[in-house]
């Protein structure tokens, strides 16, 4: 097959170049970074995230996770207070990082409204904190480690990035952030950075 016959997107529709790119990422900040690009419209591959785009309730908070991002807190998962229309919504987000500032994170929970619970690195949780209700039914709960502990998901991530980080993940703290009050937006991200940025100065 000659070059000019290569897929330019995977089966999800991102663009296999900026895959290539994580392939470079061996640390929470690099990863940070890429993930901050693909918020911003800067890329179209993000790990895990089987679209070339995020979601469009997304796009209110894009610019904010995208600071998270870029002060210590590899986020994987994350979404807007909602609430109306027979749905509720905690605004919620998780991600990577070192021990200190998972520290920071979690005295959040002492000094605030806010809920933090934090997974040590190879932990299996399975807590359930519902934070989307549709109707009578819990859709979304956290509270289960998402750390990769098990060489299949070492392998999927690996697959998704590379080996060097696919362990480095394996070995990271994994943090979930929650506002208990459903549908409110003004209160947790600004609350989260200022937690990133205090960690940093210790």
């Amino acid at each position: 097959m000659k070059p000019e016959e290569l897929p330019a997107h995977d089966q999800y529709g991102r663009l296999l170049e900026d895959r290539g790119v994580w392939r470079q990422a061996t640390t929470l900040e690099a990863a940070g970074e890429l993930t901050a690009r693909w918020l911003e419209g800067g890329s179209s591959y993000q790990p895990g995230h089987f679209a070339a785009v995020f979601d469009a309730e997304t796009k209110p908070i894009a610019a904010a996770l995208a600071e998270l991002n870029r002060n210590g807190l590899f986020t994987k998962e994350s979404q807007p207070g909602i609430l109306g229309d027979g749905a509720a919504q905690r605004q919620y987000v998780t991600g990577f990082c070192g021990a200190e500032t998972a520290r920071g994170l979690l005295a959040l929970s002492t000094r605030t409204e806010l809920v933090t619970v934090a997974h040590a690195p190879g932990e299996a949780s399975s807590a359930a904190i519902a934070v989307t209700v549709a109707g009578t039914e819990i859709a979304t709960v956290l509270g289960s480690s998402e750390n990769p502990v098990t060489d299949g998901q070492i392998q999927d991530w690996a697959g998704e990035t590379n080996d060097s980080l696919a362990l480095l993940l394996a070995d990271s703290w994994y943090v979930e952030i929650l506002d208990p009050v459903w549908g409110r937006n003004d209160v947790l991200l600004p609350a989260v950075l200022k937690a990133l940025k205090r960690a940093e100065q210790q």
